[in-house]
Order: C-alpha cells, then sequence, then structure tokens
C-alpha cells in the first residue's frame, strides 16, 4: 500500500473531517444508532449507498475525468442542501490541505475553477492523482471514509467502547473493498459514457436527518 494512500486517509491529515460526524449524530438522536451493532447497520448503509457514489466520483476523477463535469454529477446526487453545502466546505479544505502536501496543476486549476469548493470526493480523486495513486486507490479511501466518519464520531457521541468501533470497522473491510472495485468499475466506464454510467444510490433518510440536523442550536459535530 503507497504511504500516500495511508496519508490521505489518516485521521490525522488535516482535511476537516473530524468536525463531521457523517450522520451519526442525528442517528444517535434519533434512537438509530445506539450501540455497536446499530452502528454497524448504520455504517453499511452508509456505504453502500453514498459511500458508492463518493467512491465511484473519487475513482473517476484519479483516473483522470473532467473535474468540472463530475463536480455537477456530484451536485445532481446530493439533493439535500445541507450535503451540498458541507460536501463542499470539506472539499474546501481537503483542498487547501492537499494544494500543500502535493503541489499539483490540477488541485490549482481545480481551486481556481471551484473558488467556493469542488464537491469533497471530486477532490479526494484528484488530490489522488497528483498524489499519484490509482482510481481504486481513490475509491477505498472514499468508500473507508463513509463508514469510517461516523464510527470514529459515535465513540464520542456515546462513549462507545473504540474497540467496539473499530470492529465494526473491520468486519466491514471486505465490504469496502467490494464497494472500491464496484466505484472503479463504473468510474472506467465513465470515461466512454459519461458521468451517467456513475452510481446514483440514494439514502433519503440520511438527507432528512441532515436537514434537521442543520437547524439545531447546538451540534458537537458540523454534520
Amino acid at each position: 500500500m503507497s504511504a500516500a494512500l495511508l496519508l490521505l486517509t489518516d485521521g490525522r491529515f488535516p482535511a476537516g473531517g473530524h468536525a463531521h460526524s457523517g450522520g451519526a449524530e442525528a442517528a444517535v438522536a434519533e434512537g438509530r444508532i445506539t450501540g455497536a451493532a446499530t452502528l454497524a447497520e448504520f455504517c453499511r448503509g452508509r456505504l453502500h449507498t453514498t459511500g458508492l457514489v463518493a467512491a465511484a466520483l473519487a475513482a473517476a476523477a484519479a483516473a483522470g475525468a473532467d473535474l468540472l463535469a463530475l463536480d455537477d454529477a456530484a451536485d445532481a446526487r446530493t439533493p439535500s442542501p445541507a450535503l451540498r453545502t458541507v460536501s463542499r466546505r470539506l472539499g474546501r479544505q481537503l483542498l487547501r490541505a492537499a494544494r500543500a502536501a502535493w503541489p499539483a496543476a490540477v488541485l490549482d486549476q481545480l481551486a481556481a475553477d471551484r473558488p467556493r469548493g469542488a464537491h469533497q470526493p471530486v477532490v479526494l480523486g484528484a488530490t489522488a492523482r497528483a498524489a499519484g495513486l490509482t482510481p481504486l486507490d481513490a475509491a477505498r479511501a472514499a468508500a473507508y471514509e463513509s463508514a469510517g466518519s461516523p464510527a470514529t464520531a459515535t465513540v464520542r457521541l456515546l462513549g462507545l467502547d473504540p474497540f467496539q468501533a473499530a470492529a465494526v470497522l473491520a468486519r466491514l473491510a471486505p465490504e469496502v473493498d467490494a464497494v472500491a472495485d464496484a466505484a472503479t468499475a463504473a468510474a472506467h466506464r465513465a470515461r466512454t459514457e459519461g458521468t451517467g454510467a456513475l452510481p446514483a444510490a440514494s439514502a433519503p433518510l440520511l438527507d432528512v436527518s441532515a436537514e434537521r440536523h442543520a437547524a439545531w442550536p447546538t451540534r458537537l459535530f458540523t454534520s
């Protein structure tokens, strides 16, 4: 495994993800995450919906697809205004960190084209390309993040045993790999078929919860 991939997926990489729960805060408040078993269900659902979409976008960006077209495709696949805002905010922060770590013309151009921030999966894929990583690497990073963010957040939200949270992610590892493989295959199809070949799996409950969460006067996490 490339050291660049390890750095990109390291929670200490200053990409802003530590401030976001991936929907877990709302799910905890609504009683949908109460412990390790329900956390696993939540992470699995997120992985196979929004995680698959993010992984495919990231893989396509890493493969050299048009980043602005991918950013438009990401917008179309994010129906929640709150989640669109979050994705662009995370993309902007990731791009700042990426340009410092792996200076590259592709990142500079994306920053110029999307001054208010491109969607995070698109930036992730462009960053992977700048770091010399493969589309599959980018897909794995995005897929893992889709499950890792809520698992990490739940430790803080519920006081969940960190060993249990780690076990949830370990058991999901084969599914993370499978989602990354499927996302990469879709990204390669998109090179000839266009962005319509990318998955558009939806998670309506995540969208609804994100809108509710955004209206809370007090929150531990931004999203």
